[in-house]
């Protein structure tokens, strides 16, 4: 059995993070999503509209998923891919180059994202819709 990882926040679910996961799941045959925690997302100073709880609850849902788990830190990849016997890493192409590091534990493959849309630019235009 072959077992994808990725990583992310996964708020405001959309169709480029579908995308992403479908892609990754093609893959292989187990997919693993870490999602930062409450906690994480706040060292990070980023803010989720949904909580880990809710955003863990949205993508077992999705069928490309197979487990969901938390991402604490930045450092815990390695410790993620050793455990959880993972052969693929996957990100999407703007972390390109970032996580080279984990080619020494696994195959590393960053992933075109979907062109127009993204989670801060739905945040935005919301925004401008509340204050127009």
């Amino acid at each position: 059995m072959k077992k994808i990882i990725t990583y992310g926040t996964f708020d405001l679910i959309h169709n480029g993070h579908i995308n992403i996961l479908r892609r990754a799941k093609e893959l292989g045959d187990h997919l693993t999503v870490a999602i930062s925690s409450d906690e994480f997302n706040a060292i990070k100073n980023k803010k989720a509209f949904h909580s880990y709880e809710n955003r863990k609850i949205i993508l077992e849902a999705i069928r490309y998923v197979d487990a969901v788990i938390p991402e604490h830190e930045w450092e815990q990849k390695i410790d993620d891919v050793k455990k959880h016997e993972i052969d693929i890493f996957v990100m999407g192409d703007d972390w390109e180059g970032k996580f080279d590091f984990l080619e020494d534990y696994c195959e590393v493959i960053y992933l075109p994202r979907t062109v127009g849309i993204s989670t801060t630019q739905i945040k935005t235009e919301l925004g401008k819709a509340n204050n127009g």
